[in-house]
């Protein structure tokens, strides 16, 4: 879609040049002559770019300008007068113009100040939209009560510079939390760094952490900064703090305390101003007890403390959770997004999830990429390790046991799904199997809803 262009000037030789030149140049060009008239035509009209002369009949440029500030007009707007005045440009500037020319025009250099603004603007979309996405994806799903609480606690502790230790099983989402904590943070426009404690070599931690000088060791070409350095102004997340050693733990306990590190190698140490947020899936008193963790770096770090609750604790937020990862990863993968059945979200809601969230998303992904219809259904979760079948059969939705009517039915119902999920959905080798009528098994499938995947077979289409 081309560019549209408002001109507004009010002399009509400006107007008819500029008009000729820029649609010369590919874009959609509409002129008129006063403020007033710019006014009422961006209120019905979206233009991605505005030329505004300054001194106009009626209300002036700068005027104009702030009218359309005051109305929340998305618009680049460039600013041109025959009596151009530094005041005028820093005022206009201020006010939120891309630029300032004055008369009388170049072309060319006018055509370059609108290929300019046009350009920013576009980057400024592509920013909005990145950080819409990165948004997104740093998103805490759910509405149970142990979620409402979380959310609570980083939104008080976020504004704070208290140092925070989230608590949490694997998987169920302590970065995240750590992040959400930076973003709603003072600290927010600095950098977020996160360093995984038990992914680092013990050899290799100090010179990550600290930094390092050249011909401190051997392979240190040069000087680095460490992590800590890289994160002044904003925030350090370590995660996994337990399984560092006893050695590191000493000196990041001084840095906590002095805020200052000492690079290896090097003679002079470095100032840093950072907010710590440390993570663990461990029991730190356990580990203090056993002399694997320092109890002052514990009361250090402890400041306040943020429990992140396993899935298990909070399955009435799995339903919300799948279909947030089924619309964010059909989009990545440019795929229509698969609907959930009400009784796969009911099997989804009583597994374990020993792996938490992280574990939903990758099943999630997997059934996005491998179930080849618009629905998930029951037996294309039979992967699931744990999701008992006994237990699916003999409780409902809200826990109570069954009659024992409907508890054979469900039975049978799962029991034709996973033998069909087993044949990638052949009715004839199902019916074999499960040793029926092939006409049986269709008339008990459509008394089940149960929609066969594969396209019909010879024979079906009747029914009986």
């Amino acid at each position: 879609m081309k560019p549209a262009i408002l001109i507004v000037d009010d002399e009509a030789g400006v107007r008819s040049a500029l008009r000729g030149v820029l649609r010369d140049e590919g874009y959609v060009v509409d002129v008129v002559a006063t403020g007033e008239a710019c006014v009422e035509a961006t209120a019905s009209r979206r233009f991605d770019m505005i030329l505004l002369d300054v001194w106009l009949p009626g209300i002036d440029g700068l005027a104009t300008l702030e009218r359309l500030r005051e109305r929340h007009v998305d618009v680049a707007v460039v600013m041109i007068s025959g009596h151009g005045s530094i005041e005028s440009a820093v005022r206009a500037i201020k006010m939120g113009a891309f630029d300032f020319i004055e008369k009388p025009l170049s072309l060319e250099k006018t055509v370059l100040v609108v290929r300019n603004a046009l350009r920013q603007r576009e980057l400024e979309a592509e920013n909005r939209a990145l950080r819409a996405h990165v948004d997104r994806q740093h998103v805490m799903v759910g509405e149970s009560f142990v979620m409402r609480q979380l959310r609570e606690q980083v939104a008080m502790a976020a504004p704070t510079n208290g140092r925070v230790l989230v608590y949490g099983e694997n998987g169920t989402g302590k970065e995240l939390v750590a992040r959400s904590i930076h973003a709603l943070s003072r600290r927010r426009d600095g950098p977020f760094v996160e360093v995984n404690c038990a992914a680092i070599p013990e050899e290799l931690i100090e010179s990550e952490l600290f930094g390092h000088v050249k011909g401190a060791f051997t392979g240190a070409v040069n000087d680095r900064r460490g992590k800590f350095e890289a994160a002044d102004g904003g925030t350090i997340f370590l995660d996994e703090i337990a399984d560092m050693s006893l050695k590191t733990q000493a000196k990041v306990l001084r840095v906590l305390q002095e805020q200052v590190v000492d690079p290896v190698g090097g003679q002079a140490s470095v100032r840093v101003d950072v907010r710590v947020v440390a993570a663990t899936n461990k029991e730190l008193s356990t580990e203090i007890r056993s002399g694997r963790f320092r109890d002052d770096l514990y009361f250090r770090l402890n400041v306040v403390p943020i429990f992140v609750p396993p899935l298990r604790d909070r399955d009435e937020d799995i339903p919300l959770l799948a279909e947030h990862f089924m619309t964010d990863l059909a989009r990545e993968h440019g795929r229509r997004p698969r609907a959930f059945s009400s009784d796969a979200l009911t099997i989804l809601r009583r597994y374990p999830w020993p792996g938490n969230v992280r574990e939903l998303r990758n099943v999630v992904e997997r059934l996005l990429i491998m179930v080849p219809g618009d629905r998930i259904e029951v037996y294309h979760l039979s992967f699931l390790e744990g999701a008992s079948a006994a237990e699916r059969e003999v409780y409902g939705v809200d826990g109570q046991m069954l009659p024992l009517g409907e508890a054979r039915d469900r039975f049978e119902r799962d029991y034709i799904l996973r033998v069909l999920a087993d044949q990638q959905g052949n009715i004839s080798r199902t019916a074999d199997l499960l040793r029926v009528e092939r006409s049986n098994l269709y008339r008990k499938m459509k008394a089940f809803g149960i929609v066969p995947t594969r396209s019909r077979e010879p024979g079906l289409e009747g029914g009986d």
